[in-house]
């Protein structure tokens, strides 16, 4: 195993915090841009909603921070929130500046059609169409390729965090998808941006890649790890069989869409004044208390009271994709499910997005700043990550001029790699894994449950990670090792939370605490 490259910033991961952070660290040093697939396969690329931001005088920072701590259930840190919201609108305004289209009021003037989401009190949800993600991450891609300094490294799958004997992180070890051959990555500055764990679950709408890669290596690296509880369920995920992980965006409810039963009936008003424009939170666990009182599989989302015109022109990638399926939204309701979407916890970081290891940053969905608490306010996502984007590459200036920390590198494996993949082997756990995560760790919480995942978990990890060090390194190999390692957390996380807050509920503690705190763990305090 050799060193492959040397550069000043690391960025692992390309969705729109990386790729954001990557052409502004091009600016003042040579950058590796490593991403497990292709670069558009994130979570950005398959975003439909949009950025929450402040841009017009009917709105106010005040209303955002607002909304955006009440959605957070007692848990944001205020200051982050703040500076979040309020830095946001320069951010936005680079974006356009570098070439994203957001959807207009009509094509002749420049005022934005801005939409209405659950949690917010005002519209000001930034969007391009239902595919916003898709346009971000093409102008953020174009941008970046016309930089000779970025080196874009598709196929790579980072292993694990590479730290010198002072635990200052100096790269990571990768495996070349292509080849087969592990890598090494050195750099002065390493940024770990490659999303959730969405792929923990049973059901999810996260693409294949999120098996929470960053936040498993931090961990076995020893950084501190926050809030890994607080796992969001969207609420309106398509349900049928030939349609995988196919999210019915918020912003359908913005625009009038009501949740249904079977029978026709409605039922959001038993759980909230807000009804369909309530957080995330409550509406997921009201359709699932809903599917368990009835034991059944399903609700109806209708929108037909907005005509076709209106639905094909703001909703086009939905429409199509739900007539695919048969399904015509102007006038069949939608058959909508809960899934598990967004992780508000993950990397503990400051306000600059330094994580507990020396010249190591995260930020994006990897990351927890802090700002999301218990449950994040739909679209702010996005906005935290250019935000932090811009914190991460300021506070990284001071580094640059720093050498390459001295690493003795060492090979993973200390055998005669007899053994090679078991695809059966990693099947049967991994579905265990998803299994487990989606029955006892999902929307519904209990002691009894979380105990029976500890137990469980204990041992598919043990074997996981004896199996890890017999083999040669594969794709499914590292993923399948990453989590088991994030439901333990999640787990461990839920164990240590007595009281039900945001997104996280426990039917033995159907309280709120007075006096919330974060949950921080590190395996090394464990």
């Amino acid at each position: 195993m050799s060193i492959t490259i040397k550069s000043d910033y690391l960025i692992i991961g390309s969705g729109i915090a990386g790729l954001s952070l990557a052409l502004k660290a091009s600016k003042s040093g040579s950058v590796c841009l490593v991403t497990k697939r292709k670069i558009f396969d994130s979570a950005t690329w398959r975003a439909q909603g949009g950025i929450a931001c402040v841009i017009n005088e009917t709105d106010s920072f005040e209303e955002h921070i607002h909304d955006t701590i009440v959605s957070g259930g007692g848990l944001c840190n205020e200051k982050m929130v703040e500076r979040m919201v309020r830095e946001g609108p320069e951010r936005v305004k680079e974006l356009i500046a570098l070439g994203v289209e957001f959807s207009k009021k009509n094509h002749s003037n420049s005022e934005f059609e801005l939409a209405l989401e659950g949690g917010h009190g005002k519209r000001r949800v930034l969007h391009a169409g239902d595919i916003t993600g898709n346009e971000i991450e093409r102008v953020l891609v174009r941008n970046i390729k016309k930089h000779e300094n970025v080196s874009i490294y598709e196929n790579h799958t980072a292993i694990d965090l590479i730290l010198n004997d002072d635990k200052v992180c100096c790269g990571v070890y990768t495996l070349n998808n292509g080849n087969g051959v592990a890598e090494i990555f050195e750099a002065k500055l390493t940024i770990l941006a490659c999303g959730g764990a969405g792929r923990v679950y049973l059901y999810t709408s996260n693409p294949d890649i999120s098996t929470g890669d960053a936040i498993a290596m931090a961990y076995r690296a020893g950084a501190d790890i926050a809030n890994m509880e607080f796992v969001q369920f969207h609420p309106t995920c398509l349900y049928n069989s030939g349609a995988i992980s196919f999210l019915i965006s918020e912003a359908i409810r913005g625009e009038g869409a009501i949740l249904k039963l079977k029978n026709g009936k409605t039922f959001m008003d038993k759980y909230s004044p807000l009804k369909e424009l309530a957080p995330r939170d409550i509406v997921a666990r009201a359709i699932d208390n809903e599917l368990r009182i009835r034991k059944e599989n399903f609700v109806y989302l209708d929108v037909t009271i907005r005509s076709k015109n209106f639905l094909v022109e703001r909703f086009p990638n939905i429409y199509s994709k739900c007539l695919e399926y048969g399904i015509d939204i102007s006038r069949d309701m939608i058959p909508v499910t809960p899934v598990a979407h967004f992780f508000c916890g993950g990397i503990a970081i400051d306000e600059n997005g330094r994580t507990s290891i020396k010249s190591l940053y995260a930020l994006g969905e990897a990351a927890c700043s802090g700002v999301h608490g218990a449950n994040r306010l739909a679209s702010n996502s996005m906005l935290e990550g250019i935000v932090y984007a811009e914190r991460v590459y300021k506070d990284s200036l001071q580094f640059l001029d720093k050498e390459y920390s001295k690493i003795n590198v060492k090979s993973f494996k200390n055998v005669d790699f007899s053994v090679i993949d078991d695809a059966g082997f990693i099947m049967h756990e991994w579905e265990e894994i998803r299994r487990i995560s989606w029955n006892y760790l999902g929307i519904s919480r209990s002691n009894e449950k979380l105990f029976k995942a500890q137990k469980r978990i204990s041992i598919l990890k043990d074997e996981i990670e004896q199996y890890f060090k017999r083999v040669y390194f594969s794709v499914d190999g590292i993923e399948l090792r990453n989590v088991v390692f994030i439901s333990e957390m999640i787990m461990t996380s839920a164990i240590y939370r007595k009281e039900s807050r945001g997104v996280h509920f426990n039917i033995d503690y159907p309280f709120i605490l007075s006096d919330p705190k974060d949950t921080i763990i590190n395996i090394n305090k464990v």
